[in-house]
C-alpha cells in the first residue's frame, strides 16, 4: 500500500487500490469497484482520473475498501475536504493539517527504514522471496540464507519489509515484491549504511572460508593512480553497478541470491608514485 509521503491527493489511495487489485485479480474491474462505493464504472473512471471528486456519501465505503482507520482515515477525510473545498484559504489549512499528520508517518516509515539496514539479511530475505515466488516459509527462509538465519530473524525480515511498502501480501498470502523506494536521510542512514556495508564486507571475508571456490568469485587490485585516475575508475565503477542491474533485471530464472560488494580505498599516500599494479585474484572468472 502507498504510505503518507506517497500521496496529495485522495484519489491516488484509490487509483492504487484499483491498480494492486487488478494485478491480484485480472478480472477485477470498475464496475465491481464502484459497486463497493454506490457509482457507476463511468464515474469512478472519471475519478480515478481526477476529473470527478467522490460524493461525499461514498467516503465512508471508500475508506472501508482501503482499509483506512485512524490517522490513515483522517489523513483521508482532510485531503478530500481540502480538494473539494472552493476556499483557497480554507483549503490551506485543511493541506497543513494533513501534511502534519504524514510527518509523524513519515518519521514512522523512516524508523523502519533505518531497521532494514541493521542486518545484512534482511535485503538478502527480500531477494530470496523472489526465487522461491514469495512462498512465507520462514523455517525454509531461514535454512536457505547463507549463512543461515533463525526463524525469528527471518520473520523479523519478513515484517520489516513489510513496514517499509518493500514487499506486499497478495490474496494469495504470498509476498510480492514492490518498486518501492527509500526515503530516509542524513547522519542516521550514513551511519546505517556503514554498519550495513561493514557487515557486507565481513561476509565476503567469512566466504573465502565458507563458500566453495566455483561458487564464489574474490579478487583483488592494488593500485597506483593519480586525482584523474581516481575519479575516472569512480565513474567506471558507477557504470559497472548500473550494468550489473541491467543484466540481472533480465535474469529469467533466478536460483540464486549474490552479494556483490566492491570497495576501492587508499592503503598508501606519497607523491609521485609510479602507476604499477599488483592483480591477485581466485575464483570463477577471476583475472591472473
Amino acid at each position: 500500500m502507498v504510505t503518507f509521503s506517497d500521496i496529495a491527493d485522495y484519489r491516488d489511495f484509490l487509483k492504487e487500490f484499483y491498480d494492486r487489485r487488478k494485478v491480484e485479480m485480472p478480472f477485477y474491474s470498475y464496475r465491481m469497484m464502484g459497486d463497493k462505493l454506490g457509482l457507476d464504472s463511468s464515474y469512478l473512471y472519471r475519478v480515478l482520473q481526477k476529473k470527478q471528486h467522490l460524493p461525499a456519501h461514498a467516503l465512508p465505503a471508500a475508506k472501508e475498501i482501503l482499509a483506512l482507520s485512524g490517522r490513515e482515515a483522517e489523513y483521508f477525510d482532510l485531503l478530500y475536504s481540502a480538494a473539494v473545498s472552493k476556499d483557497k484559504t480554507k483549503r490551506e489549512e485543511l493541506m497543513a493539517k494533513a501534511l502534519s499528520l504524514r510527518d509523524v508517518e513519515r518519521h514512522s516509515l523512516q524508523a523502519a527504514e533505518l531497521k532494514l539496514l541493521e542486518n545484512w539479511w534482511i535485503p538478502a530475505v527480500r531477494a530470496y522471496l523472489e526465487l522461491n515466488g514469495g512462498v512465507v516459509n520462514v523455517k525454509q527462509i531461514a535454512k536457505d540464507i547463507c549463512p543461515p538465519i533463525t526463524e525469528e530473524q527471518a520473520l523479523e525480515a519478513i515484517e520489516t519489509l513489510k513496514s517499509v511498502g518493500l514487499v506486499k501480501k497478495l490474496a494469495s498470502g504470498k509476498l510480492a515484491l514492490t518498486e518501492a523506494h527509500l526515503t530516509v536521510g542524513g547522519p542516521e542512514k550514513a551511519k546505517a549504511v556503514r554498519n550495513f556495508q561493514r557487515q557486507v564486507l565481513s561476509l565476503a571475508s567469512d566466504a573465502l572460508e565458507n563458500v566453495p571456490v566455483n561458487e564464489r568469485n574474490i579478487s583483488t587490485l592494488t593500485l597506483s593512480v593519480d586525482q584523474s585516475c581516481f575519479e575516472d575508475l569512480g565513474d567506471m565503477l558507477r557504470e559497472f553497478r548500473r550494468l550489473v542491474q541491467k543484466r540481472v533485471d533480465g535474469a529469467k530464472n533466478p536460483d540464486r541470491v549474490m552479494q556483490l560488494s566492491m570497495a576501492f580505498y587508499p592503503v598508501a599516500r606519497k607523491g609521485g608514485a609510479s602507476e604499477n599494479t599488483i592483480i591477485v585474484g581466485e575464483g570463477a572468472g577471476d583475472k591472473k
